[in-house]
């Protein structure tokens, strides 16, 4: 079936109408005030921790606009063709409910959880036919009623599909880098990969009296018409026993298959009504399996962010830093600098690189076991430790809490970290940490904190070629 003039004429003035409608309802900037407060929050968190700051909290919130705007225009096309349809109302009880539930934890303020819940209400409400109270309550019922849920677990599953893409895409590089207290006391490195997008979709209104028919075929019905409907997706798994890279893909994967079960089930209950039910617990129990079995796994591994024996665990490279210029990557193990053999202390890499003001010779061993070995000039300005981020020591004085933030410490900007008292570890007294020095030493070199990759300088030539061995 071919689209008709009058007909784009008439999808057009329904989309302005329903993008005038966005930017006068506040649902979309409810969300962005999330993000902004939430990239804030995780900033302060990396200022905390590591005394730097590995992203930008100003260029973070415009990539999830960003990202959420291409994503949201990509999503609403496919649910224009899958037919997925919202009434106004309905729009209204869905942010209800997600308010609610952003208010239990964060991670619920995704929109799988929200009509998953809604599928569920609306099945106890089938139940009882003759329940339709007065008023505001009255109206919120009979939106619930007459939701196509089957068409929105749908648009769920498809943002599942989205979320995946977006994990495995961005996850890896806005992990955020941590010191947990692990086993029997120690403090282990670790990375909480966790993001959050906004998507403004428009959808398609319910078909029925006074509402043309649409010009395609589509599997869920809808009518000739749109509304807006902004939404929040986002993850948020912890990991101390792998790389950001292994993590983001596993949860990808993961998110992937959950989608195209949840679609499946979806497509299945418009056409069954009785599945309706059971799809709207599998929006609910596999986002929430995902995480349940994530911290499984996480339990059941051994810690990756801890010093060996011999040589330093890098856990985190600040960008724009000598050591992401050589190469140096997070996960592998500093053995050598100039010549000197480094033997788990933090502090020895400090003194390594002082013996030699103006170059430097590191060994550092990869991921698969092999020695590389890179030189560089030192020059005025550089980072102390050339911008690495070592895992931490065991008795590390500050961690990080495992669990994320509530909307409480977003709001009010509580990191959550703490300093641990001295009987908190079994092991001895602490020793003079990268971090605790790299703080130090730029508060000796300037009165403020530099930028990212360049606290702490080294003396050096003014500028020379940097070569890697």
């Amino acid at each position: 079936m071919t689209i008709g003039l009058d007909d784009m004429l008439e999808l057009l003035a329904s989309l302005g109408n329903a993008a005038l409608h966005m930017l006068t309802q506040p649902f979309y900037y409810i969300a962005l005030l999330f993000i902004i407060l939430y990239c804030r929050r995780q900033t302060l968190l990396e200022r905390r921790l590591i005394h730097v700051k590995l992203h930008s909290w100003g260029r973070e919130v415009w990539r999830a606009i960003g990202t959420g705007l291409a994503a949201g225009v990509l999503v609403s096309l496919a649910a224009m063709l899958l037919g997925v349809s919202a009434s106004g109302p309905a729009v209204v009880c869905i942010w209800a409910v997600s308010l609610i539930l952003l208010l239990l934890r964060v991670r619920y303020f995704c929109f799988a959880y929200s009509i998953g819940l809604l599928g569920v209400v609306q099945a106890v409400l089938s139940f009882f036919p003759a329940f339709r109270p007065g008023g505001l309550g009255g109206e919120a019922v009979t939106a619930v009623r007459e939701m196509d849920i089957p068409a929105l677990l749908a648009l769920a599953a498809v943002l599942l599909v989205v979320e995946a893409l977006l994990v495995r895409w961005q996850g890896p590089r806005l992990a955020t880098p941590l010191f947990l207290e692990g086993k029997r006391g120690r403090v282990v490195g670790g990375y909480r990969v966790e993001a959050f997008w906004p998507l403004p979709l428009f959808l398609l209104i319910p078909a029925g009296a006074g509402t043309g028919a649409l010009p395609w075929p589509t599997l869920l019905g809808g009518g000739l018409g749109l509304v807006s409907l902004p939404v929040v997706i986002g993850f948020s798994q912890l990991t101390t026993g792998m790389l950001p890279r292994r993590k983001s893909a596993r949860a990808s994967g993961r998110l992937l298959l959950c989608g195209a079960v949840l679609l499946g089930l979806a497509l299945l209950a418009a056409r069954y009504s009785p599945l309706t039910l059971l799809a709207a617990l599998a929006a609910l129990l596999l986002h929430e399996g995902l995480v349940w079995y994530g911290a499984l796994e996480e339990r059941r591994s051994s810690p990756f962010f801890v010093h060996p024996p011999h040589g330093l665990k890098v856990l985190a490279v600040l960008p724009g830093s000598p050591a992401q210029e050589l190469g140096i990557l997070p996960g592998e193990i500093l053995l050598k600098v100039n010549g000197e053999a480094l033997t788990g202390k933090a502090q020895q890499l400090h003194e390594a690189l002082r013996k030699s003001p103006a170059f430097c010779k590191l060994e550092v061993q990869n991921a698969a076991g092999e020695s590389k070995y890179l030189q560089r000039a030192i020059y005025d300005g550089d980072h102390h430790l050339l911008g690495v981020i070592l895992a931490p020591q065991p008795d590390e004085d500050t961690t990080a809490p495992e669990q994320p933030a509530g909307i409480a410490g977003i709001v009010l900007m509580k990191t959550g970290a703490r300093r641990r008292q001295p009987g908190d570890a079994a092991v001895p007294p602490r020793r003079e940490t990268a971090a605790s020095q790299e703080t130090a030493a730029s508060e000796e070199a300037a009165p403020a904190l530099p930028a990212p990759g360049a606290p702490g300088p080294l003396p050096g030539p003014s500028r020379a070629k940097s070569a890697k061995g």
